[in-house]
């Protein structure tokens, strides 16, 4: 068919030419040879060399695993419409009429999200000490460690041994938003540091508590990937530590037993600090019974708080919502 063929160094301002006249053929993928490249064109286009070239055919690429994912029509509305990505590795969550198909779900988003080596289902909630959960392998490579980027940071981790989620990423941005030069930050919960490791690239210091040894080893190797040696990893009970630290600011990222743990967090803040608190709460009420628990236990310390922020942080289940309060005490 008819190409126009150009140097390789002006092709990208003859393509945007060629858009722009509207003359450049769909359907077929650009063909370089040498130091040229030849652009296929629907005719003859003046002040461009023109030859007869053979070009291959691209088909359009589908958008998402649901339209080339083969399962019987009746089951097609149970499929999934989003799914985690965690660096190189997806987790679903598959209704149980889907498992048997598991495989073929698997391998269709593999094929048509490049980038993902491996993709697991949700075996289990997440539960334990540890907050993991069981994965099942559904199509890839056989692993559970990768390396994951976000908020211009990298976090190596395993899925299976590490509680970690990718939804909160706007969220932690906001908090290292608020983060002033030169604070000490407390994170209670730390896992393998998504808070820690960027909070640290503003504040003075960073002590990141977590009970899972599995996740203060990742969180020790991203301290040193990222360069943030100002990240003090502490494994052991929070309990433990709350008190002995002196914050300016204190994470308490553990939405289902956050309130167990607010003494702790009161203990380990300064007078004027900051507690980025976490909870669950219902869509008609999402607050109230979290203020109330705040504000138990600061009387019983003697303190005031002062409540600055409120949000829904995301959906966690039908008319339930994962919610943040910030809060100073005085």
């Amino acid at each position: 068919m008819l190409a126009v063929k150009v140097p390789k160094r002006e092709a990208e301002k003859v393509r945007r030419k060629l858009l722009e006249l509207g003359v450049l053929a769909k359907g077929y993928s650009v063909k370089r040879e040498g130091d040229f490249v030849f652009f296929p064109v629907t005719g003859p286009v003046e002040g461009f060399e023109l030859v007869e070239a053979e070009f291959e055919k691209t088909g359009k690429r589908p958008h998402s695993y649901r339209e080339v994912v083969e399962v019987p029509d009746e089951l097609r509305p149970l499929l999934p419409s989003s799914f985690d990505i965690i660096g190189d590795i997806a987790i679903t969550e598959l209704p149980e009429e889907l498992m048997p198909y598991g495989k073929a779900i698997g391998e269709a988003i593999l094929k048509v999200h490049r980038h993902i080596k491996a993709v697991f289902a949700k075996g289990s909630k997440v539960s334990g000490e540890y907050r993991v959960r069981e994965l099942i392998h559904l199509a890839g490579e056989r692993r559970t460690e990768t390396l994951h980027r976000e908020n211009g940071i990298r976090l190596r981790l395993d899925v299976a041994r590490v509680y970690y989620t990718p939804r909160l990423a706007t969220e932690r941005m906001r908090v290292f938003e608020k983060t002033q030069p030169g604070e000490v930050v407390f994170d209670m919960f730390a896992g393998v540091g998504p808070y820690a490791i960027l909070l640290a690239k503003r504040a003075k210091l960073v002590f990141a508590c977590d009970l899972n040894p599995w996740a203060i080893k990742y969180l020790e190797e991203n301290r040193r990937l990222n360069k943030a040696f100002n990240v003090i990893p502490i494994l052991g009970d929070v309990r433990k530590v709350a008190g002995r630290v002196k914050a300016d600011r204190v994470v308490m990222n553990l939405p289902k037993f956050a309130d167990r743990f607010l003494k702790e967090a009161m203990m380990s803040v300064k007078p004027d600090g900051v507690v980025h608190y976490y909870g669950f709460g219902p869509e008609e009420d999402l607050f109230s019974e979290h203020e109330a628990k705040i504000k138990a236990v600061a009387r019983e310390l003697g303190l005031k708080v002062e409540f600055l922020d409120e949000r829904k942080v995301r959906p966690y289940a039908p008319r339930q919502f994962n919610i943040a309060i910030d809060f100073r005490v005085e």
